[in-house]
């Protein structure tokens, strides 16, 4: 009797472990397929992330490193400075250089030959306060602001042309608006900022003068062309109203090159505004 009651309660502890193993197995396979499936799904994700951070970084590879807020360039294709980079920016560099060479001379151009033939070395090691986007020149000095006497003849004329540009300026900046769904008057353009407004009206983009906005300007024209210094005819040459709101902010971000100096000629200037370049700050101050 004893032992035919063992030999069903063998039985069924057979039984019972084989059907906990092939139990065991089965959840095992279940696990394997949810945990491909995770997997499958971690993958798609970190390709997703990596495409978009490589789209959003691959156009410039100083952009990664001194983009803040998304702010610090443009999204304009036509922009030189925020999409031109690496070697076909050397090429189109150097070519332009042998083209010049071409119609005048190579005399006195060794140090920019230098400076186009060095141009990833310098970009990529120039300390912070000197660190141009598109093109630098080496042994150029360098301060956070020049004096006025650096370029006193340009610098007295804008100031005598102050009432005529001033003019100028309120008439375009007072226009309605230039088309339907638009605040801003014809010429105007929007451009991003992480605080404020910013508007800007361009007389001259790039070195090529927008002929529509001129002929609204023609004493700020004329001004331009008796200036000794202004850049024309050349991708580095701008000259622009520019227009601020209260308040507003422009991301710091350094320019396209370190050969040429910005002049700010304030038209109305709110209380306490300032510029900063590097560590310094300066008041602007309506002339």
């Amino acid at each position: 009797v004893w032992h035919s009651w063992l030999w069903p309660w063998d039985w069924w502890s057979l039984e019972s472990v084989r059907e906990m193993v092939a139990g065991g197995m089965q959840s095992i396979r279940e696990c394997e397929i949810c945990a491909f499936a995770i997997a499958m799904c971690v993958l798609l994700l970190f390709m997703w992330y990596c495409y978009r951070v490589g789209r959003e970084h691959g156009s410039s590879p100083l952009r990664g490193r001194y983009l803040q807020n998304g702010f610090a360039f443009c999204q304009s294709s036509e922009c030189f400075r925020c999409t031109s980079a690496g070697e076909s920016l050397n090429q189109r560099l150097y070519h332009s250089l042998q083209e010049y060479a071409k119609r005048y001379t190579w005399s006195g151009m060794g140090r920019v030959h230098k400076g186009v033939r060095d141009q990833g070395r310098y970009l990529n090691s120039r300390p912070t306060i000197q660190r141009p986007e598109v093109f630098f020149l080496p042994d150029l000095p360098s301060a956070p602001f020049f004096s006025r006497e650096v370029q006193r003849h340009d610098v007295e004329l804008l100031e005598q042309s102050f009432p005529a540009l001033l003019a100028e300026f309120e008439s375009i900046y007072h226009q309605p608006p230039g088309r339907s769904g638009s605040s801003l008057p014809p010429g105007w353009k929007a451009n991003n900022t992480p605080r404020g407004q910013w508007w800007t009206y361009y007389l001259v983009n790039q070195g090529t003068p927008l002929v529509l906005n001129v002929r609204r300007c023609p004493r700020a024209w004329r001004v331009l062309g008796q200036l000794r210094t202004f850049i024309s005819n050349n991708v580095f040459g701008n000259a622009c109203f520019s227009v601020l709101t209260p308040g507003a902010l422009i991301t710091e971000h350094y320019g396209p090159t370190n050969v040429r100096l910005r002049c700010h000629l304030g038209k109305r200037m709110a209380l306490n505004s300032h510029v900063y370049c590097y560590v310094c700050s300066r008041f602007s101050e309506s002339i």
